[in-house]
């Protein structure tokens, strides 16, 4: 078995030389310095656009068969992936059992410290097994170090029972990347804060599960243009985007795209394929059927 390093010959957990003298620098110095090291982020994001491009297409995939997209992660990194996990449904109007997210300590742990639960390798294996991961899902483990315990018998287990597996780190060749089938390795360096991992870390896997999702949503048809046309319009302010959505995609004047999302049900790319392509209702809705929800297959479909 390949020995793993100690913990402080990690990149991620070097000082960084150029913040040596953080404590004794300005204000103004410490927000300048941060913001010089977090330019960095999206070039080290730049070096893996191939390795996120094939990760779009195995959750694009999953998602399309009724598969799920499971984030597993602890601390910072399970934080991070909560977030990405729970904005789907209003975003895209997904079901919340699609994109879902395994957070060492439990929901509590989004709220409160709970990193001793990362070293809980059963656990890991426990929660990921609790979810009965198989061959039409993807799993996506988040650990900037690469080798968190509870993270890394999750994928494992994931791996195990059939699923496509993705790990996403800061440190190559690392036991996360040995256990997965696909490594994203965005290499951020040292933090100005060292082994602070919530920095340039945390901020780069941010952008590459807000990649993964986007991508593979729009991949999926539930993106038109640029526009979120599978937004729910549950409150006043998403039908107002709701209807500037529908002016933008089809031209329509204000008060035509508000009757028509009214006459909608207030299902936003019901009344896109109805505008666009000069249906009725219940058209619409077997064309979106048919299409499997992608929208401009939809539209194309009415016509």
């Amino acid at each position: 078995m390949k020995r793993n390093p100690p913990l402080r010959r990690l990149r991620t957990e070097q000082p960084n030389d150029a913040a040596l003298d953080l404590d004794q620098k300005s204000s103004l110095e410490i927000a300048a310095l941060i913001n010089s090291e977090d330019l960095t982020v999206a070039l080290a994001v730049t070096r893996v656009l191939p390795q996120i491009a094939r990760a779009i297409d195995l959750v694009a995939a999953a998602l399309r068969r009724g598969g799920r997209l499971i984030y597993v992660g602890a601390g910072t990194s399970g934080r991070i992936a909560a977030l990405d996990a729970v904005e789907c449904p209003p975003t895209f109007n997904t079901d919340p059992r699609s994109v879902q997210f395994i957070l060492a300590g439990g929901n509590k742990a989004l709220a409160s410290e709970s990193e001793t639960s990362e070293d809980d390798a059963p656990a890991g294996r426990k929660e990921m097994s609790a979810r009965k991961p198989n061959k039409n899902d993807v799993v996506l483990g988040i650990a900037s170090s690469g080798r968190t315990p509870f993270t890394v018998s999750a994928i494992a287990e994931a791996r195990r029972r059939g699923a496509r597996t993705i790990a996403l780190t800061c440190n190559p060749n690392s036991p996360l990347e040995r256990a997965a089938h696909l490594a994203i390795v965005t290499q951020v360096g040292p933090e100005v804060l060292a082994g602070s991992s919530r920095m340039k870390a945390g901020t780069a896997h941010k952008m590459v599960l807000n990649m993964i999702s986007t991508g593979a949503m729009t991949r999926l048809g539930y993106v038109y243009g640029n526009l979120m046309v599978n937004v729910a319009p549950k409150n006043e302010k998403l039908k107002q985007r709701a209807v500037a959505i529908l002016e933008r995609a089809t031209g329509a004047d204000h008060a035509s795209a508000t009757e028509a999302l009214k006459a909608s049900g207030n299902r936003t790319p019901v009344a896109l394929v109805m505008l666009a392509a000069n249906v009725t209702r219940g058209d619409a809705v077997s064309a979106l059927n048919r299409a499997d929800g992608n929208v401009r297959q939809a539209i194309t479909l009415a016509k």
